[in-house]
């Protein structure tokens, strides 16, 4: 199948790229720069892997989204917090209706390209905070593409039912260059080691059994899941 690949620059997305790139004809890999704090640190590692890999790269503005939208991911949003990913002070880095936009936009710039699906490394870490990356929404994003679509784009989801430790496993599998990856929100010149998305991230290799190859400006003990 010929298919899109949503590609941020994070681990998920370039595993997600990674293994779309061997299952399946990949036309581009989308990456979305719409005014988040660690655009600038994430997108080139997207370019990166899809030159590798032998993939056009496209970046798509949607600088709306930071004009208008309110999220401490955004510039001019709040500080990013810290602590676990999944704890209730992390819903300050959702930016409302994200992936809703951003799969009609790939939507339609995928049945411009000739493909026949979209893959989205939407996973199940995802699904404590984030509303538009469960499983509900998902499937009727895939109904929505598929109906509004003369291909029937169909929305691929590899790892939707994964927590990013498997991801992790995966991406290994797949020889994924981890350090050329980037998943801090505060998109500094290193990984802060804080925030939920580091937090996450220190979480995954351990959890994988994977030496971590990222540099932080600091790593105290990991704050334990939410209850």
């Amino acid at each position: 199948m010929k298919v899109v690949v949503l590609c941020s620059g994070g681990m998920d997305s370039v595993t997600a790229l990674h293994w779309a790139r061997r299952e399946h004809d990949v036309t581009a890999a989308l990456s979305f720069d719409y005014g988040a704090k660690h655009n600038a640190r994430e997108i080139p590692f997207a370019a990166a892997h899809a030159r590798a890999l032998g993939v056009r790269h496209h970046v798509v503005p949607l600088a709306f989204i930071g004009e208008h939208f309110a999220s401490a991911l955004l510039q001019g949003g709040g500080e990013i917090p810290e602590g676990h990913y999944a704890a209730e002070n992390m819903k300050q880095t959702v930016v409302p209706f994200r992936n809703g936009i951003m799969l009609a936009v790939a939507g339609g710039f995928a049945e411009s390209a000739g493909a026949q699906g979209l893959v989205i490394a939407a996973h199940g870490g995802d699904h404590a905070i984030y509303p538009d990356c469960r499983e509900d929404f998902m499937r009727a994003m895939g109904d929505a593409l598929r109906l509004g679509t003369y291909a029937g784009i169909a929305l691929l989801r590899p790892f939707i039912a994964l927590n990013k430790g498997q991801i992790a496993t995966a991406g290994a599998h797949l020889g994924v260059d981890f350090a050329q990856t980037w998943s801090c929100y505060k998109g500094g010149e290193i990984h802060c080691g804080r925030c939920g998305t580091c937090v996450e991230r220190r979480e995954a290799f351990q959890q994988a059994g994977l030496a971590d190859p990222t540099v932080y400006a600091d790593t105290p003990p990991l704050p334990p899941a939410p209850c």
